[in-house]
């Protein structure tokens, strides 16, 4: 061990109480950030990270932990002077397993990436009308992104050669590296982790396997889609190096805005203006739909403002229930919801206003606007208490 007397909960910032696991995760941070291998040449991270090690040795342990608590440091002293009952530097247990953690997490980062690895997932945002996710659509769509090399087939190889053994690492793609009394394990430098060399490299993708490719692509999209629907394409994203699979393709759905519907799930929302006379009157008017085909509302009498009307089954189609109820024979489609919006005349005529002051002296107030009636004598009795 270190010869520097630090307290060891001190040093990896943890309480005097804490459990196995806390002091675990505290080592294995602080091991990390003063890692030799992280801070080449600076002595006293190194020094740091023997510290730690130190610290992890005995806190880690709870023999030792307890003997520590009772004595301190002093606890060792004696078997670390000259060899009865010490601990030497050759770990073991909770220590090593992270030791190899942080190595493969060295190695990641470290130059692994030539790797044979997966191809990466792409995205792709497509807008369209309500129209077309109402009926479902096929789109063409362009994408570019690295697909396979088909002169050498992804080897990176010139054609009509291959790839030979790295001799530095012995195909492996890891050599080790003994650095004080640590033997850790890097990316080769030659072959940067593949484990093979390639002499001759395919003068079309330049040894990397792959080449940037604009494709264009069919994508289903089915009815009853709605905004951030996501659509999955399988094996069109990048392709994967050294034979390893595709990434996916991903397409996010946005939906235009419509100039009658609003959408609510697998319900549609249409707002329709009428006269104040047709809807004191009432009748029958057109409602458009999004099928095309021709549909009526009956209007009573007296229809008021934003009063609703619902017409089943003339919505959306509902996009993950639709097999299922097709099977059983029910609609798979949401309902329209017709809105009535009572419009009030302007620009008057001098002779519409005359009939309007006629229509309102012949005119009942409690019989034909009950709640304007209602809300006023409301009122009056409010004012009166």
């Amino acid at each position: 061990m270190s010869d520097t007397k630090v307290d060891y909960y001190e040093l990896l910032s943890v309480s005097r109480d804490a459990d196995g696991e806390t002091i675990k995760r505290a080592y294995r941070k602080l091991a990390m950030q003063y890692h030799p291998d992280r801070n080449p040449g600076d002595a006293a991270a190194e020094a740091k990270f023997k510290q730690l090690n130190d610290a992890y040795q005995v806190l880690g342990d709870p023999q030792k932990r307890e003997a520590y608590n009772r004595y301190g440091h002093a606890a060792f002293e004696q078997a670390s002077g000259g060899g009865g009952g010490g601990f030497d530097f050759g770990f073991s247990g909770g220590l090593s397993d992270i030791l190899n953690e942080m190595l493969g997490e060295f190695m990641d980062q470290g130059g692994g990436g030539g790797r044979a690895t997966r191809g990466k997932d792409v995205r792709y945002d497509i807008e369209i009308t309500l129209e077309e996710a109402f009926s479902g659509i096929e789109k063409s769509i362009t994408v570019v992104s690295p697909v396979l090399c088909e002169p050498c087939n992804g080897s990176g190889a010139k054609p009509g050669t291959s790839p030979s053994g790295c001799k530095h690492c012995g195909g492996s793609g890891k050599v080790r590296l003994q650095q004080g009394f640590f033997l850790m394990e890097r990316a080769c430098p030659v072959c940067n982790g593949q484990g093979r060399v390639i002499e001759h490299a395919c003068p079309t993708c330049h040894g990397q396997g792959r080449v940037r490719k604009e494709r264009v692509l069919k994508v289903a999209i089915p009815a009853g889609v709605d905004n951030g629907t996501r659509i999955r394409v399988a094996g069109e994203g990048e392709a994967g190096t050294r034979s390893s699979p595709n990434g996916d393709l991903y397409v996010f759905l946005t939906l235009k805005p419509h100039s009658f519907f609003q959408r609510e799930g697998a319900n549609l929302l249409t707002r329709v203006p009428v006269t104040m006379v047709f809807a004191a009157l009432g009748g029958t008017m057109a409602v458009p739909t999004l099928d095309g085909k021709p549909n009526s509302v009956n209007l009573p009498e007296g229809t008021q403002n934003n009063k609703q009307f619902r017409l089943p089954g003339q919505g959306m189609p509902v996009l993950q229930q639709a097999r299922s109820q097709k099977q059983r024979g029910e609609p798979v489609r949401g309902d329209l919801f017709v809105e009535v919006v009572v419009e009030t005349p302007v620009n008057l005529s001098r002779k519409q206003k005359d009939l309007l002051r006629e229509f309102e002296t012949l005119g009942e107030q409690e019989k034909n606007s009950p709640e304007a009636q209602g809300f006023f004598e409301r009122v009056k009795e409010f004012i009166r208490g």
